[in-house]
């Protein structure tokens, strides 16, 4: 991608002592604006026709879903809609084609929620959307491994304060909550039972009744 030869792979405590560290700056210097020319690209390049997402530089688009991943997409969508209107939470729930930009990389999340702080951002024309206060990712055998590697460190890093992890096909749904050190702690691994968000003020949620069971 760059025309600059990357140096050695060290740690930072490594490089930091190295006599390459201006070497590796003016590389990292030069893969980032290419990476992000990249991306201003995808952004005027994106559709509401595709499901892609910029990852690494690279653009991921998505193959068709399985009826069983967009059932429970919707219902949780309808679901989390009608319990925010009911507890007049204020904020937003939006499905598939959220596009939110993070500093490198650009997802489209199952299922977000943006808080009422958050919400004040948002303009009916609106494409790019901030990162969200609550991410759902419903896993699929091509998706499963940035779900729980690159988005997951991303969310966890950047401030998605809950992310909920669901595996449709084995009724599972993992609860992630940002503690104090700004690391995800697991809440709940479950079919059964409850969850309780702090995102969405404290609201008590029946698990069976997101997974539809």
């Amino acid at each position: 991608m760059s025309a600059l030869v990357a140096p050695p792979i060290r740690s930072l405590e490594e490089l930091r002592h190295s006599p390459a560290l201006p070497e590796a700056i003016r590389f990292l210097q030069s893969l980032w604006e290419e990476e992000q020319q990249a991306r201003k690209q995808f952004y005027d390049d994106i559709t509401d026709e595709v499901k892609a997402e910029f990852i690494e530089g690279e653009i991921i688009v998505h193959s068709p879903a399985r009826l069983q991943h967009l059932e429970t997409r919707d219902h949780i969508h309808f679901l989390l809609r009608s319990l925010v209107m009911h507890h007049q939470l204020g904020g937003k729930v939006l499905g598939e084609k959220a596009c939110c930009h993070f500093p490198r990389n650009s997802y489209e999340p199952d299922v977000v929620y943006f808080g009422p702080e958050k919400t004040t951002l948002l303009k009916p024309e609106t494409v790019i959307f901030p990162i969200p206060d609550l991410a759902i990712e419903i896993l699929s055998d091509s998706t499963e491994k940035r779900d729980r590697g690159v988005k997951f460190e991303d969310y966890e890093t950047h401030g998605v304060t809950e992310y909920w992890i669901i595996d449709a096909e084995k009724c599972v749904l993992e609860q992630y909550v940002r503690g104090e050190d700004n690391r995800y702690e697991l809440q709940v691994k479950s079919g059964t039972g409850d969850l309780v968000s702090p995102v969405l003020g404290g609201l008590t949620i029946s698990i069976r009744d997101l997974l539809q069971k």
